[in-house]
């Protein structure tokens, strides 16, 4: 066994991805504060062809060096948006006929493995602030919540992780569609 060369590994050029098909996914940032979060989300939604993201509220845009830090060149890839509401940015996705999931801890939520996607549905993923979360208003107008499963002692994740863990579980199931 050996290590890959960068060469080796058959990457897409900035060109290529932007030509290639995504994911119907879109991902909403509603008040994420840290740049080395946003950018990491940034290189997680190229990595796994998500469509667009919603920077909303007080997450911060590109071009900036903390952004650009974590996401190597992922702003140059992956399509943005800025809202100064999240509520505005849902209520935009939502007209546009998607399934508004917020990623938070609820009553009623859906544990992530069991998550269903609907290949013909479009899907719009938002994570929320460090440590409020997504805004309550967010969550009473989602479609549904999920909820990453956790078994230690600690009961939230990191936001980047997090957006790691659910995006790569909504790419799995949309190709398995």
């Amino acid at each position: 066994m050996r290590k890959l060369q960068n060469s080796e590994l058959n990457r897409l050029t900035p060109e290529e991805f932007k030509e290639t098909e995504k994911i119907p996914c879109t991902v909403v940032l509603d008040n994420v504060r840290s740049l080395n979060n946003i950018g990491s989300v940034f290189r997680t939604c190229d990595a796994f062809l998500v469509e667009e993201i919603y920077l909303c509220g007080i997450t911060a845009t590109p071009p900036h060096r903390d952004i650009h830090k974590t996401a190597l060149g992922a702003t140059e890839t992956v399509k943005w948006q800025y809202f100064d509401e999240t509520h505005t940015a849902v209520l935009n996705l939502k007209s546009q006929g998607y399934k508004i999931i917020a990623v938070e801890q609820v009553d009623e939520s859906i544990n992530l493995i069991d998550l269903e996607i609907d290949h013909n549905q479009k899907t719009a993923l938002v994570f929320g602030h460090e440590i409020n979360g997504v805004g309550e208003n967010i969550v009473k107008i989602a479609d549904a919540c999920v909820e990453i499963p956790q078994h230690g002692t600690k009961h939230s994740l990191n936001i980047s992780v997090c957006a790691g863990i659910v995006i790569w579980e909504v790419f799995k199931k949309y190709l398995k569609c």
